[in-house]
This record gives structure tokens, sequence and C-alpha cells, in this order.
């Protein structure tokens, strides 16, 4: 199981995911059925407008799912491959100062996860991230369509 902490998160960003590491992105808080990232608006993440670029805010909401798909899968002890299909977001707020994305789906995700192992045919999930500021109004929110699939084994 993944014991996921700010610098086991900052060893998965700065190896696999750079950018977002640069943009940013970090670890706010990790609960088994809940997982928060965060990013503040800075130089290297705003747009012309001086506020937040859409697809930074994106990297983080995606982090605040997919980490956590990604440790389900590991306390699974199972090969399940899993990949973004779609994603739908609405913009709500400018973005600026720190946003805090939180998913809350961890048990959706629990229960795609055991079906793909259970029926070994890929299975797919609608997940929400929710982008608030420091005031606790929603900047932006993002739906997430993942899969997860048991990988054959050759």
């Amino acid at each position: 199981y993944i014991d996921m902490n700010k610098e086991f998160f900052k060893n998965i960003l700065t190896t696999q995911v750079p950018i977002a590491w640069i943009a940013g992105v970090r670890l706010e808080s990790w609960e088994e059925h809940k997982v928060a990232t965060r990013v503040k608006l800075g130089f290297l993440n705003q747009n012309p407008f001086k506020s937040m670029f859409w697809a930074v805010q994106g990297m983080a909401a995606e982090f605040s799912s997919g980490l956590m798909a990604n440790a389900k899968i590991a306390k699974s002890g199972e090969d399940v491959s899993m990949l973004v299909l779609g994603m739908q977001s609405k913009y709500l707020k400018k973005a600026i100062g720190k946003i805090v994305f939180t998913c809350e789906d961890g048990e959706k995700i629990d229960a795609a996860i055991k079906e793909a192992i259970d029926t070994k045919k890929g299975v797919s999930l609608n997940v929400t991230s929710i982008g608030l500021d420091k005031e606790g109004d929603v900047v932006s929110e993002f739906q997430f369509t993942w899969t997860f699939k048991v990988r054959e084994k050759k």
C-alpha cells in the first residue's frame, strides 16, 4: 500500500510528471477516500489574464483522483491499468491565490477497481474534483472519466 505523504508525492511528480511540479502542484491532504491537492497562482502558471491557466488547474484536479486510484490499485495487489478516458470542466471564478482541489470519490474508485478485478473487464468511472479558493468559493469543477482494467498475464 502506498503511504502517501508530501515527500512521496514530490518524488512522484519530480520523476514522473515534472511539469506538474514546476507548475506548483502540491499535496494538501491525504485520506483513504478523500485526497486534496493545491496550487498557488504564480508567474509560471498564469495566463495572460493574470489568473491560473486552465491546464494547471486540470493537472491539480486530476492528481486528486488519480493518485488516490493509483494507491488503491497498489493496495489491491492486482496488475490493473488506469487511464483517463475523458475530462469535462467548468470555470466559475477567476483562479487567483491558492486553489485546493478535492476528490471525495474514494469509495466509488474502490468499487470500480473491485469490479474490474472481479469481471476481468474494463470499467469506466466518473469522478469529480472541486477547486476552492481561500474564501471557500468554487473556482472550477472537473469531472474525469477513469478506466480500470486488469492487465492480461503474458
